[in-house]
């Protein structure tokens, strides 16, 4: 699939999404999985949308399917400690978060504790 391609299915799924046909949105971005399974982008948004319809288990799988590019870094942490939590896993969400802050702390971030 070409880009153009990946870029107008992303699109069309971010619009079902935000106008409540979430199912229809879901068929695409699991078709683009399939596509790409490591694509963070596409785990992103699937991995929201999962969690919008009360699938933290889906979600979460999603999530640690893939490998998120720098910019959406602090979602995937973000999406994957939601999931973890609505599963009861406040430990493991906990532990997550905080891993994403150790390693987002440099030299310009000191208030990170």
């Amino acid at each position: 699939m070409q880009e153009d391609e990946r870029q107008f299915l992303l699109t069309t799924a971010w619009l079902f999404a935000k106008h409540g046909q979430g199912w229809r949105a879901r068929i695409l971005l699991e078709a683009l999985m399939e596509e790409n399974a490591g694509d963070g982008v596409v785990a992103a948004m699937l991995a929201d949308l999962l969690l919008a319809e009360g699938k933290p288990l889906e979600a979460l799988a999603a999530v640690r399917s893939c490998e998120f590019p720098p910019a959406l870094q602090r979602a995937g942490a973000l999406l994957e400690a939601r999931a973890l939590r609505l599963l009861g896993r406040k430990e493991e969400a906990e532990a997550r978060w905080s891993r994403f802050l150790k390693a987002s702390r440099g030299e310009q971030r000191e208030w990170i504790s």
